[in-house]
Order: structure tokens, then sequence, then C-alpha cells
């Protein structure tokens, strides 16, 4: 009997090593190793295909002088501008579709339809939007008397309109995401404020954002790393970075020293840097939320 168990318990454990096992070697290959090879072909001189010369920080030395990375880098902190902007219109809109009005589910359905667009499709669309003689945005203008700007042809109007874009492309997800909150918010709060003779706005403020933070953390920390990696937009609707390089995203800049210039362990050094700046400031952010949580007794 003991003989019988003591075989049990090892083909117990060969097959729980198994099922651990495949995780961790997928983990070694698809992210250990490409980080471990990223680090190191970010000490190196490499086109990508020939031989790796290792220079040692020389990369990462001539990053800090590079004009056009620390502007890219500067671009793509300027771009999330527009997160907070966007996740208030989306909470303001995700009240509103709380609230019983004619066509609810039409316009739950015509506020998603962005989110599952193809970006590509988005970006050609907004790009002729946004043409300074007969586009959809300044033809609109015209009617009341604007006399709108050729917007991605301006160094002071191509960022704002690339904002204004992802805005609207991630309206419907932080909807959703808004929505799902407050319908869970328990009724009985309302209903006791109410009695305490708080006014809506006050119910709002005292209840409703405290109740949906969590989910105002989750959509801050994955549209802060979504938008450090913007690069569709970039490349479709400004293909050369913009007038004098005021749309370039750090990503777009990396790519095109990647793949034009084929320069691929400098390139490697600049997204390493953009990494560790993402990895700062989410950490950032997971910290102010631990100070802000809140237990409801």
């Amino acid at each position: 009997m003991a003989g019988s168990t003591s075989r049990l318990h090892r083909s117990e454990h060969r097959w729980a090593l198994a099922f651990v096992a495949a995780p961790v070697i997928g983990y070694l290959l698809f992210t250990l190793y490409p980080v471990g090879f990223a680090v190191y072909a970010s000490l190196t001189n490499w086109n990508g295909l020939g031989v790796m010369r290792f220079v040692g920080l020389e990369n990462y030395v001539r990053l800090v002088s590079d004009k056009n990375f620390l502007e890219s880098l500067y671009n793509t902190f300027f771009y999330m501008i527009g997160i907070p902007i966007g996740l208030a219109v989306s909470l303001a809109l995700a009240v509103a579709m709380n609230r019983k009005i004619v066509g609810l589910t039409a316009f739950r359905t015509i506020y998603y339809v962005p989110v599952i667009s193809s970006l590509a499709a988005i970006a050609i669309l907004w790009q002729w939007a946004y043409n300074g003689d007969f586009g959809l945005v300044n033809q609109a203008l015209a009617l009341v008397g604007i006399d709108g700007p050729n917007w991605l042809a301006s160094t002071f109007w191509a960022k704002p309109a690339i904002i204004l874009m992802a805005i609207w492309k991630g309206l419907g997800f932080s909807m959703i995401l808004y929505l799902a909150a407050i319908q869970s918010v328990p009724r009985s709060l309302y209903e006791a404020a109410q009695l305490d003779g708080a006014n809506g706005w006050q119910r709002f403020r005292t209840i409703t954002l405290p109740m949906v933070r969590p989910v105002t953390f989750f959509l801050v920390v994955t549209n802060v790393i979504a938008g450090a990696q913007l690069f569709t937009e970039i490349n479709i609707m400004t293909p050369t970075g913009g007038p004098e390089y005021s749309t370039a995203s750090a990503v777009w800049h990396i790519w095109r020293q990647a793949f034009k210039y084929q320069q691929m362990g400098y390139a490697t050094a600049m997204a390493i840097v953009l990494g560790l700046l993402i990895l700062v400031v989410t950490l950032i952010q997971f910290r102010l939320n631990r100070r802000n949580s809140f237990v409801i007794d």
C-alpha cells in the first residue's frame, strides 16, 4: 500500500512539474531571453544582420544629446495630456448612458464602434478629415465662420489633432468599463445620500467617483503604457514625423532608426530607456494608488 502511494505521489509530482515547466519555459524563451538579448544589443554597434560590435555605453551617451530622440520623447509625454481629458469625457458619457434614454443601445454601439475598428483605417480617415483644403473638420468650422488651419502641417496644431483622434478612438472602451463600474455601485448608497439631502453633484463626487477609482487606476496605467507606444497614427498621418519633427513619437523614432537607418543597436538602447521610463511612471502610479486606497466597512 505504501509503495503504491509513493508511486502515485511521484507520478503526481512529475505531472505537476510538467505543467509548471510549460509557462516557465515560455517565459524564459519569449520574455527573459529577448530582454537579455536587447540589453546586450543596446551595448553594440549592430545593423540587425551583421556582426555585433561591442561599444559599451556609447549608444546611451549618444542618445542624451540626440535632439530628435529628446523631441520624440517630449512629444510622447505631451500626447498623454489626452488621457485625463479622455477619461473625464468617458466618465461623463458613462453617467449619461446609465440613465433611461431613448436609443440607449444604439448610442452605446456607436461609441464602441471606433474601438473595434482598424486603427490604420481610422488614421487614414482622420488624415483626410484634417486636410487643410477639403477636410471635414475645416468644412465644419467654415459653417460657423472659422478658417481652420492645415492641421497636420502645423507645428502648433499637429499634436492636438492627434490627441483629439486618440481621445475619440478610446472613448468607447473607457466608457464601457466606467458604465460597468457605475452599475455595480449599491443603490442603497445613493438612496441613503439622497435621504441625507445630497444633490446630484454631491452624490457623484462622494459616491460615484470613489467607487469607480479602481477602474480609473486601471485605465490610467493601461493608457499611459499604450500612449508611450504610439506608432500607427504617427506613421500614417505624419509619415515624416510632422513639421519640424513635431509629431514624432518615441516608438516611431526608434522604428525609424532601426529599420530605415539600420542602427539596431542604437535603437535598442532608446527602447531600453523608454521601457525604463514607462516602468518608473507605472510604479509611481501604483504607489499613488496605494496611498489613495479606501475600504468600505
